[in-house]
């Protein structure tokens, strides 16, 4: 059994809303009183406390706090242990040395990211409505509230989470499930696939001008960019006085303006990850380090970088594409469909710089975006980079490589 997570979008009413609205208060308030807890405990004394420790003390304070005693006791248990899990997180960093440690901070009820009921009927219950699309959830204290959006895969049902987003609320859902998805009769034996800001995805199951195929970079962020400013520069405009019901006006229109953004991004990655699971019987990639991909070229105090602003602007066009969020889809979703996933190391491969019939290694420019093959055709570099991991997984898995030993042939 495999467990899924699926979104609804709900639909309180004003009391309902300012209801909830109270709830996270409590729960943000109990959040930062627990990180203060940890922290005074430590400076003052060298007292390390741990999860037990506090839901002894939450007991204490439910049986003295008539708001907190009317809260689900199983929701601010986990309330505690997200700043748990957030600790654990800070001493692995610490342990591990990589990148900054990132201490857990104070979190304001503007930035609070919602609370969680970890069993179902403790506190809250889901009606899902026909083919679980639709329906109504009741939350102790809230009431019902109708719900809108569709379970792909129903299953038992786990845990929730309320979330505020700066277009309404909304809840996460766990089901237990067996995950499935359909593979389409025609679907492709194996591809190589080449990801890229100039052009998205490059998909090749074979080295003819007619065995690839190429996905639009959609530029979302170039396309969003101008609105996005225009709100910013009013926003900074009305945060510059007194701060009034405009400049908050400004802030829920911005919030409102990359929230659409984050969504266009998640529905283009999948839609086009489940066309490719669905098509596919064997995709071949490259495994992406992101992080290293966009490092600032800013360099030291003693050694500036080079073309700074250039990297810079590179950086925001690769975060634009999602690359990890792109790999981290199409990982799930291979599984659910069958679809045997492959990664290609990109150190040792170099899929770019290699030819995908001769296997040798030919060094280009980033500028240089085309490839000679040993007979003298020519083929777009995405095209040859998905082709030699194609190449490089079909020998992996001991499977024959259509075009070696042809006319294309070293």
């Amino acid at each position: 059994m495999d467990r899924r997570r699926v979104t609804y979008k709900i639909y309180p009413s004003k009391a309902q809303a300012d209801r909830l609205e109270w709830l996270m208060g409590k729960h943000c308030d109990l959040y930062n009183a627990a990180l203060q807890e940890r922290i005074e405990a430590y400076q003052k004394n060298g007292l390390s406390i741990i999860f037990n420790d506090q839901a002894k003390s939450l007991t204490e304070i439910r049986a003295d706090d008539p708001e907190y005693r009317s809260i689900n006791a199983q929701s601010l248990q986990s309330t505690l242990r997200r700043l748990d899990d957030a600790f654990k997180h800070f001493f692995r960093r610490v342990k591990s040395g990589t990148g900054k440690a990132g201490f857990p901070r104070f979190k304001s009820k503007q930035r609070y990211g919602g609370w969680t009921y970890p069993t179902h009927g403790d506190g809250w219950r889901f009606e899902p409505g026909t083919n679980w699309k639709h329906g109504k959830i009741r939350f102790s204290g809230v009431g019902h509230i109708g719900v809108r959006g569709e379970a792909r895969t129903p299953g038992k049902i786990k845990s929730c989470t309320v979330m505020r987003k700066s277009d309404g609320w909304y809840v996460s859902i766990v089901m237990e499930c067996e995950a499935h998805r359909e593979v389409a009769e025609d679907a492709r034996t194996a591809i190589g696939l080449d990801w890229g800001v100039e052009t998205y995805a490059t998909l090749a199951w074979g080295i003819e001008s007619g065995e690839a195929q190429e996905v639009k970079n959609e530029r979302l962020w170039q396309q969003a960019s101008e609105d996005l400013r225009d709100s910013q520069r009013h926003l900074s405009k009305a945060l510059r006085g007194k701060r009034s019901k405009r400049s908050q006006r400004y802030k829920r229109i911005l919030a409102k303006r990359y929230r659409k953004l984050a969504n266009r991004r998640k529905n283009h990655i999948h839609q086009l990850t489940s066309q490719l699971v669905k098509h596919n019987r064997m995709i071949v990639t490259e495994a992406l380090t992101v992080s290293n991909m966009t490092r600032s070229a800013k360099g030291t105090a003693e050694k500036h970088g080079k073309n700074v602003a250039q990297k810079a602007g590179l950086n925001r066009e690769i975060l634009d594409t999602s690359p990890s969020a792109f790999l981290k889809a199409l990982t799930y979703k291979a599984e659910e469909a069958g679809c045997e996933l492959i990664m290609a190391p990109t150190r040792s491969l170099k899929p770019s710089q290699r030819c995908p019939v001769s296997g040798a290694t030919v060094k280009k420019r980033l500028q240089d975006r085309s490839h000679e093959l040993p007979d003298g055709s020519v083929i777009s570099r995405d095209h040859a980079a998905a082709a030699t991991m194609l190449r490089w997984g079909l020998e992996q898995q001991g499977k024959p490589v259509s075009w070696l030993g042809t006319d294309h042939g070293a």
